[in-house]
């Protein structure tokens, strides 16, 4: 994945978003924030994934495993994702999502897997089932606000659900782990109208943390146009792209890292509720 560059793209328009908004000077006329109550968000996303894990036993080191490639887990997919915003006032922000990624698949492997305290011999066909589900819910203050724009910072929980599991087909070998990870993220999100029909936004948001036993990063970045059909109904385009890497140290017997990322277009109807 272009990750450092879609970064430094999205940077430079969230700073364009800021000096444009900061530029405008403020009108007697409400900001489009006191105008607007919130809005829904119906959308096809189509991601592509990139995915690797290593799952330790307390008797030895597992295999570190690329999902895609060694396990035969679809790389590209396309999911439902929903998604709304509220407003409270015109410097109050609510934000919430959901959409579930979850994929399986049978393949033979190429290669003798340890994965926790299972064993899974060459050649032997394996069943994998990798559910995974994101909630999100932020909150921002705009602390920019115009009658074409705003520019706010943002506070929240990025929540991904997961479980890994692997069995033999006909054998005895199985393994599984599941992980709901509640990660508090800060980051910018802001938009402007660069014309009465079309907007732009963009979001940036990370998390990181390091206590010795479990360390760690997340960053989700967010680009978007919308293209107002109404005074109500709009269409839009958006490209999203997310990275986590945790690695876990021995604590009770396990060790695990897990380095997983996806990025894709969402293709999206957006309903607006106005005061």
């Amino acid at each position: 994945m272009k990750s450092s560059k879609f970064s430094s793209c999205l940077a430079i328009v969230l700073a364009t978003i800021s000096l444009t908004v900061l530029s405008v000077p403020a009108q007697a006329q409400q900001s489009r924030a006191a105008r607007e109550r919130g809005s829904l968000v119906f959308g096809a996303f189509i991601t592509n994934r990139d995915s690797t894990t290593r799952l330790d036993s307390e008797t030895g080191s597992g295999t570190p495993i690329d999902l895609e490639g060694d396990l035969g887990l679809d790389g590209s997919m396309t999911v439902f994702r929903f998604g709304g915003d509220f407003w409270v006032g015109e410097r109050h922000r609510f934000d919430a999502s959901i959409f579930d990624m979850s994929r399986s698949a049978s393949r033979r492997i190429e290669e003798t897997l340890i994965i926790g305290d299972g064993t899974f011999l060459i050649d032997t066909t394996v069943t994998v089932n990798n559910d995974l589900t994101i909630y999100k819910a932020d909150y921002t203050y705009a602390f920019l606000s115009r009658d074409r724009g705003y520019l706010g910072a943002t506070g929240g929980l990025y929540v991904a659900s997961t479980k890994f599991a692997v069995s033999e087909t006909g054998g005895l070998a199985a393994e599984s782990k599941s992980l709901t990870a509640p990660l508090p993220v800060i980051g910018l999100r802001g938009d402007y109208d660069i014309t009465d029909k079309i907007t732009l936004t963009g979001s940036s948001q990370w998390f990181g943390i390091d206590t010795g036993d479990v360390s760690g990063n997340l960053r989700d970045f967010y680009l978007a146009a919308d293209y107002r059909l109404s005074s109500r109904w709009a269409v839009g385009l958006a490209y999203n792209d997310v990275s986590m890497n945790i690695t876990a140290e021995k604590r009770g017997g396990y060790l695990g890292q897990i380095n997983w990322g996806y990025d894709g277009w969402l293709a999206y109807v957006k309903f607006d509720f106005l005061r």
